[in-house]
């Protein structure tokens, strides 16, 4: 699909490399070199896509990304020199749909960017109720029951689990697990996590201490087995 792409970079090498790759997979491709500018533009042009560097003189791709995500839906790549996991986490919390740590491979950010522009552009659905082992998930009505008796969730807790829901048997991280709580407290912590993950174990697993569905995977993170 051709898609509308603003890419801001204050590195005029790194933005033109970008661009010829986005131009090469078919994308309309404007590129800007300052946050300013790039928050300006994204307002004007309302692209399907913004690419956006972290480190930029004016503003910042911190400060652009949060001022978008409180005006639009606007998709955001977010490409960063720093590697430390709170720099990355920020980013996510922020409203970043995704983001590549430098150097990285073109062929990696052309894959980024065809997941996310293919995933923005599946038309909506209304979700659908699943079952994983004895955990019921219904998105629609706000319900999670467990051998078919209602429990309460908090919110985050309920995003969790409707996030693993989704892909059972897949581990998540808790970054990525703190990404789909985003919007919902924006004080969450990789800790918080944790702790939400301990109480949906005292809430769907007959023992928390031994759980046979929400399961650890050491030095990776979270997945929600079938039991």
């Amino acid at each position: 699909m051709c898609a509308h792409v603003l890419v801001a970079d204050d590195d005029p090498r790194q933005a033109e490399l970008v661009r010829r790759y986005l131009t090469a997979d078919g994308h309309e491709t404007v590129v800007v070199h300052d946050g300013r500018a790039a928050l300006d533009l994204a307002r004007r042009l309302r692209p399907d896509l913004l690419v956006l560097d972290v480190m930029m003189p004016e503003l910042d791709g911190l400060h652009v990304c949060r001022t978008l995500r409180a005006e639009s839906d606007i998709l955001v790549l977010m490409l960063t020199a720093r590697t430390s996991e709170d720099d990355l986490l920020l980013g996510l919390e922020l409203g970043a749909d995704d983001y590549l740590t430098k150097p990285y491979g073109p062929r990696e950010l052309m894959a980024r960017v065809r997941t996310l522009l293919r995933r923005a552009s599946k038309p909506a659905s209304e979700p659908a109720a699943r079952r994983v082992g004895r955990v019921g998930l219904d998105p629609v009505r706000h319900l999670v029951t467990v051998d078919d008796e209602p429990i309460e969730c908090t919110r985050g807790e309920f995003a969790i689990l409707t996030a693993m829901s989704e892909q059972p048997d897949r581990v998540f991280t808790r970054a990525q697990l703190l990404h789909h709580t985003r919007g919902i407290d924006r004080s969450s912590t990789e800790r918080t996590i944790d702790v939400h993950v301990l109480n949906l174990r005292r809430k769907i697993e007959t023992d928390p201490q031994r759980p046979a569905q929400l399961i650890t995977v050491y030095g990776v993170g979270y997945k929600l087995a079938h039991g």
